[in-house]
């Protein structure tokens, strides 16, 4: 389950979105084929797709037309898909098992939480409540700072907004931007396996933790608040 010793008890965890609390693939896929379909093509596998998910449009994109952002056409595709997902941005997109579960657990020990995504704010904003999100302590997302992740500064900013020093928060995410943004911040780092990275790829990224599922998260939590003579609230 982990890799390192038991983490000093947060006062906050902050969370990657896409891929770590919610499973936004199904709508991103759909986004990225109504451009295929647009242009007589067949639609790309899901099963392609899904893996490249927490890159959003420069993932969906690359896998599905075989192009990067510094290719001709890649901008107007950009565009179009970010258009296609707007408009149908929670069709099947909703929290993975257990999520839930965790931010309810957090907020019985007396924790904050909040979220850190680099998804443009165009996107977060009407998601969240959508998907049952609205709740969050504080929101960060791609376009909010100067720098998106793997830069620290997203994560910095949410640690400000809740009056908390870097070092009190855990951060959590399944891509390695997360990994990395999270320790330049100067926070532990929980590589979440049950995320589009897969099990596989986490292992390679150096995190203080790698955890299967969401009550795998919840049980580290009540260990480290045990370890500091506090209790988890049941």
């Amino acid at each position: 389950m982990s890799q390192s010793a038991l983490p000093a008890a947060p006062r906050a965890i902050l969370f990657d979105l896409d891929g770590t609390l919610a499973d936004t693939a199904p709508d991103l896929a759909a986004a990225v084929n109504l451009l295929r379909s647009a242009r007589g093509l067949a639609p790309t596998a899901y099963e392609l797709l899904r893996p490249t998910a927490s890159a959003g449009a420069r993932g969906m994109i690359g896998v599905a037309f075989g192009l990067t952002p510094q290719d001709e056409g890649f901008a107007a595709l950009r565009a179009g898909f970010f258009d296609n997902y707007q408009a149908a941005i929670a069709v099947h997109s909703r929290l993975f098992d257990g999520v839930a579960t965790l931010l309810d657990g957090i907020a019985e020990a007396g924790l904050a939480w909040g979220i850190v995504t680099n998804k443009p704010t165009r996107f977060t904003d009407p998601l969240l409540p959508l998907i049952g999100l609205a709740h969050a302590g504080c929101v960060v997302s791609g376009d909010t700072t100067a720098h998106p992740k793997p830069h620290p500064m997203p994560l910095l900013e949410a640690a400000a907004r809740l009056g908390l020093a870097p070092s009190d928060c855990w951060y959590v995410g399944d891509d390695l931007r997360d990994i990395q943004a999270g320790q330049a911040a100067g926070m532990p780092t929980i590589a979440c396996a049950w995320g589009y990275g897969g099990r596989q790829e986490p292992l390679d990224w150096q995190a203080d933790h790698v955890l299967d599922t969401p009550q795998a998260l919840l049980a580290l939590l009540q260990s480290a608040i045990c370890a500091t003579g506090s209790a988890l609230a049941a």
